[in-house]
């Protein structure tokens, strides 16, 4: 099975994007985040035209995320816990069924933080505990478990192209790598990091000074597998082409492959 995510900065104008790029690339599973639309809004039928099933966490103009899958949904849950007064729409998580068993799903967009000097950079950290805390009580289950999504956590100067010039921001201080240790730690294994140690690696470039020119990019969109997940884990690599087609999101596409049969 292969599985993938992707911030696609607004579902509505990236549509044709994304049926072009499922069509070549073939997921089986893949998690949206920043579809910017409430869920009425979804432009769900042309996805479910190519055979996905589609559930959704939407809010309006802003966050969102998705998950679309081949295989139907077991179960589907909104939010992350811990916190009943956030409403931002930023977690879905999915159980689906396989041949070889259950696994579990979630789509993450975890807040940016910046600046830092303000509460949502608290909002940033408070909300890293609270995966984490979901993260060890999942884990503790010993299933194939895939959390995926936009992290907005450059884990390592190795994941930008210019360490020095994010010094100070919220996705790079040292509060933010340690809290992403920290979740790591739990036993989780980066994907990419686990196929590859080559550098360049970027997932993210900025649509001002020219950052896709000059691969003036950052890793911040992360595949991370629990034990159980890693140890199926056969390839995995990022779609950097997409950037450069029309109308791209910032984002591109990662993937991975997994050794598990489908039903």
């Amino acid at each position: 099975m292969r599985f993938a995510t992707w911030n696609i900065n607004s579902i509505k104008q990236r549509i044709e994007n994304l049926i072009a790029w499922l069509k070549a690339r073939t997921p089986d599973v893949v998690c949206l985040q920043e579809t910017k639309c409430v869920d009425d809004g979804f432009p769900r039928e042309p996805l479910e035209a190519l055979g996905y099933n589609v559930a959704i966490h939407g809010q309006k103009t802003f966050n969102g995320v998705a998950i679309l899958s081949k295989a139907k949904f077991d179960e589907v849950t909104p939010r992350l816990p811990g916190d009943t007064a956030d409403d931002h729409a930023r977690f879905l998580e999915a159980t689906i069924s396989t041949a070889d068993g259950s696994i579990r799903v979630a789509s993450i967009y975890l807040p940016n933080g910046n600046p830092p000097a303000t509460e949502k950079y608290a909002y940033k950290l408070k909300w890293m505990e609270r995966l984490a805390k979901y993260a060890r009580e999942r884990l503790s289950l010993e299933e194939k478990l895939i959390l995926a999504g936009d992290y907005n956590v450059i884990p390592a100067p190795a994941d930008v192209f210019d360490p020095a010039a994010w010094t100070d921001d919220a996705l790079f201080l040292p509060q933010t790598r340690e809290k992403f240790r920290s979740l790591m730690n739990l036993g989780l294994t980066d994907a990419i990091r686990a196929s590859s140690d080559a550098p360049g690696l970027y997932t993210f470039w900025d649509y001002q000074a020219g950052a896709w020119q000059k691969n003036n990019g950052l890793r911040i969109d992360h595949l991370l597998l629990s034990p159980q997940a890693a140890d199926r884990l056969t390839d995995a690599g990022i779609d950097r082409h997409v950037r450069s087609w029309e109308k791209p999101s910032d984002h591109v596409p990662v993937w991975a492959d997994l050794a598990i049969k489908t039903r």
